[in-house]
């Protein structure tokens, strides 16, 4: 059997899996998740997902999920889309149950340390990785190491108060579909045949973008924040607003040795996890 790392995002609506066989990510299966059901329910099916990945020698298991995580320990504290994983032991369950290594991060801090690994990423030693998506997400590389704080919670700028709510308010698919009453693809579509107003929508979530990355800059003054989740693709049609929005910065030289990136790779979330493994072999990984 190869040796290899199995990735698993694990979202509301869907259970994603592969394996990095040499440094190649192979295999991408995927299952629906049952976040109606029971807690012990949820984790049978994650079991027996990773039981057809079993044809492998498997040297570790890296998981992501999209909520808050006792790190150290494994345990999922919380996801809003799937009611029953409260207080989850996962990492406990899974090691019991396959007798293999188990770390389990934040999918943002996953998708941060998949493009710091992976992907475009690799050639900074502090970056923020900002998944743009039905929410925001955010994970941040500080001198080459995934920095998760407490509870995985370092990152979560989706909380701080922005305007008259929050930026995830703003600054994901929700700003869209609350002002706009439409979905960002959708939208997309129409300003690139040039409809005014889908124009202005993404005119004003780049300036709110802006704003984010700004909050960041202030706190952490990355060398790049790396882009991800499906609304990056509209990236032409809010980037001369974000950058707009950024001019008003008052540190000119940090901004001159900072990039906006997007990121190139499709299965990122799966990178992350498997990142996860290969960083906790390296010792590398920093927790609070």
């Amino acid at each position: 059997m190869e040796k290899a790392i199995l990735g698993l995002d694990i979202g509301g609506t869907g259970i994603k899996g592969g394996v990095l066989i040499n440094g190649h990510l192979e295999d991408i299966r995927s299952i629906a998740t049952p976040a109606k059901e029971s807690k012990a329910f949820i984790l049978e099916t994650i079991a027996e997902f990773i039981e057809t990945y079993l044809t492998y020698d498997l040297v570790g298991i890296g998981v992501g999920i999209p909520g808050l995580v006792d790190v150290r320990e494994g345990i999922v504290l919380g996801l809003s889309n799937i009611p029953a994983f409260q207080h989850v032991e996962l990492k406990k369950f899974l090691v019991e149950r396959f007798s293999k290594p188990v770390f389990i991060n934040n999918d943002a801090n996953c998708f941060a340390s998949g493009v710091h690994k992976f992907g475009v990423g690799r050639k900074f030693n502090h970056l923020v990785g900002l998944t743009l998506g039905t929410g925001i997400g955010g994970g941040i590389v500080i001198n080459g190491h995934l920095y998760s704080g407490v509870n995985s919670a370092a990152g979560e700028w989706c909380g701080a108060t922005y305007l008259d709510h929050d930026f995830e308010h703003y600054c994901s698919g929700k700003f869209f579909e609350k002002y706009y009453q439409s979905k960002p693809k959708t939208l997309a579509k129409l300003a690139l045949a040039g409809d005014p107003t889908a124009l202005r929508a993404f005119d004003e979530f780049g300036h709110h973008l802006g704003e984010l990355i700004k909050h960041i800059l202030y706190a952490l003054a990355p060398e790049a924040v790396i882009l991800g989740g499906s609304i990056r693709k509209t990236y032409p049609l809010f980037k001369e607003s974000l950058y707009k929005s950024l001019s008003t910065f008052n540190y000119p030289t940090v901004i001159e040795r900072f990039e906006i990136l997007l990121s190139e790779m499709d299965e990122t979330a799966i990178h992350g996890a498997v990142a996860l493994v290969e960083l906790e072999n390296e010792n590398e990984v920093v927790n609070n």
